[in-house]
């Protein structure tokens, strides 16, 4: 008989040992991957201004050291200040109501936030018109339920801090008595 002949099989290939020789041959070949570009970096915080924000702080602490070393003024006190580069004489005019007032600003009815702002941007606009002489309103403050005028107060405050003050008084009874104030200013450059 002649018997067809099967080539003889294989034996089958032993499993490795390790899990990591298991995986590889399972997986087979393989290629790696290009390297991928990196993620886009966080964008850097802007720089902090610390000097400039240190220097408000301290600009702020020294306003308010300022502010209390002020008396309080009560409704009928007269406010008054001149710079020493005015002449007497020039104050003397303005203290008796002699400069005609070129703008007016009332703060009747004012929150103290709300006169500063106004009184702030009411100082701009004069400089901005070159007017030398201004009435700012300020009331005598009896009707409030502060003991001390609030706004009165304040504008004295706020007037002898700037620089482009160069005096203020208490208008004469005919233009407001001690309830406004006539304030000189110094001309634009």
């Amino acid at each position: 008989m002649c018997g067809s002949h099967y080539p003889a099989a294989m034996p089958a290939p032993e499993p490795p040992d390790d899990d990591s020789a298991l995986f590889r041959a399972a997986v087979g070949p393989v290629t790696p991957l290009a390297p991928a570009t990196p993620a886009p970096a966080k964008p850097r915080p802007r720089p902090a201004a610390r000097m400039a924000e240190r220097d408000e702080a301290e600009a702020r602490t020294e306003f308010q050291r300022g502010v209390d070393d002020l008396s309080a003024l009560a409704a009928g006190d007269t406010l008054a200040y001149r710079r020493d580069s005015v002449p007497p004489q020039v104050y003397q005019r303005l203290r008796r109501g002699r400069y005609s007032a070129q703008d007016e600003l009332d703060l009747h009815g004012a929150t103290q936030l709300q006169a500063e702002a106004m009184l702030r941007q009411f100082i701009g606009e004069a400089h901005a018109h070159d007017f030398g002489c201004v009435r700012i309103v300020h009331g005598k403050g009896q009707r409030g339920a502060s003991e001390w005028p609030v706004l009165k107060n304040l504008v004295d405050r706020m007037l002898r801090q700037r620089g482009d003050v160069l005096a203020f008084h208490s208008a004469p009874a005919a233009q407001g008595g001690t309830g406004a104030v006539l304030v000189l200013l110094a001309r634009a450059r």
